[in-house]
């Protein structure tokens, strides 16, 4: 509950910046460039994807499809952590033995969720990215842009055809840019927010998707 109540304090980026900016500080010290020695916090890894969520509520019913796979995909890997937190501390560890036991790529896997989670977070910085480097371009544009080079190449045609559809409901720049500022803020200030979160999620997914590549989960589709 203590992580819920700061988050009603705070806004979603500014939380997500908080929660990056420690992983960064605890972060062991290793040969950065062995894959298999990567450390990657499976509860706080859940916890920035939880923030996205709360993100996309403010985006509105378009996003409903991306929103509820992103919850499908927390809570299964949650459940997992939950069962063994010492075990499962690190998402490495849980890729590693759905590897070793030969079901990653089958059925509801936490490999499979861990895949799609980190393609929903390319999603929401390549869409931030865009929101603050042209705020005056159609809101419907920058998330079909965003869409195009991160989830659509890996979607099915059911999956395609369902963010078409969702694409005509999406909200103007400026009411979302209101939503996501917090009271008494101006957009200069959400602006070096998101610049600031983009700048540590981008090498953060880098580290993950080095990992997925790793246990060969990089090109997995969906229907």
């Amino acid at each position: 509950m203590k992580r819920t109540r700061e988050i009603e304090k705070e806004s979603e980026i500014k939380s997500a910046i908080e929660e990056l900016s420690m992983l960064i500080k605890l972060k062991p010290t290793g040969d950065n460039h062995d894959r298999t020695t990567v450390h990657i916090p499976t509860k706080p890894f859940l916890y920035v994807c939880n923030l996205v969520i709360q993100v996309l509520d403010k985006i509105g019913p378009t996003m409903t499809v991306l929103r509820q796979d992103i919850d499908q995909n927390i809570q299964r890997l949650k459940m997992l952590c939950d069962s063994d937190p010492s075990m499962y501390s690190n998402l490495v560890e849980i890729l590693k033995k759905e590897a070793d036991e030969g079901g990653a790529r089958k059925g509801a896997s936490c490999s499979k969720a861990s895949v799609w989670l980190a393609r929903s977070l390319d999603f929401t910085v390549a869409l931030l990215q865009r929101l603050v480097a042209d705020p005056g371009q159609e809101m419907e544009k920058l998330v079909e842009e965003s869409y195009n080079i991160t989830l659509k190449p890996w979607h099915g045609w059911i999956s395609s055809a369902a963010y078409k559809v969702a694409l005509k409901l999406v909200p103007d720049n400026k009411t979302l840019i209101n939503l996501l500022m917090p009271k008494d803020e101006t957009y200069d200030t959400l602006k070096e927010d998101v610049q600031t979160l983009i700048s540590l999620l981008v090498p953060f997914l880098e580290e993950i998707h080095s990992v997925l590549i790793l246990y060969g989960l990089d090109k997995l589709k969906s229907t």
